[in-house]
Order: structure tokens, then C-alpha cells, then sequence
């Protein structure tokens, strides 16, 4: 369920299912390679895990990817990078 809210002065839609995305938190992960730990950003689409460099990947699911608002609420930097990294994966 989304929770719209209003956003500074603008008036524009905003979800808290984008925060994770504006405000990178730093998750651990772990390396389905070799068990390590792996520290990555909400934001990172991967990162190789320092121990046995394996590519671990995030499993961003976001609304970006169907959000009219999306580039207004996440910056057009960061909305380019998720959709090529979607891109990537639907191929």
C-alpha cells in the first residue's frame, strides 16, 4: 500500500517506499559464493564481496521502475542508473 504525502512546498506525491532510495541505508549481505558478509548501500545495484570476489546483487525492487513521480522523487542520476540496471536484468 502506498502512503502519498506532500513534499516541501511543491505539492508533488511522494511515497515512503522511496526513502531506502533517497537516503541510502547500508545493508549486510551475504555472499552466496563463500558466506562472507558484504556491506551494500540501498542504492548499489551490486558489489563484488571482498573475500572471493564474487558479484553479489541487490534485489532492489522499486517503484521507479512504473512511478510517473520517479525521476522528480529520486533525481534523475539515480532513476537512470535503476532503470538500466532493470534494463539489464529483463534481458
Amino acid at each position: 500500500m502506498l502512503y502519498y504525502t506532500k513534499q516541501g512546498g511543491d505539492g508533488m506525491p511522494g511515497c515512503h517506499g522511496a526513502d531506502g532510495l533517497k537516503t541510502p541505508e547500508l545493508k549486510i549481505k551475504i555472499c552466496p559464493e563463500c558466506g562472507a558478509e558484504v556491506e551494500m548501500f540501498s542504492t548499489d545495484i551490486e558489489i563484488q564481496c571482498e573475500r572471493c570476489g564474487y558479484t553479489v546483487y541487490n534485489d532492489i525492487q522499486s517503484c521507479v521502475q512504473w512511478c510517473k513521480y520517479a525521476i522528480q522523487c529520486v533525481g534523475e542520476e539515480l532513476y537512470n542508473k535503476l532503470i538500466s540496471a532493470a534494463k539489464k536484468t529483463e534481458k
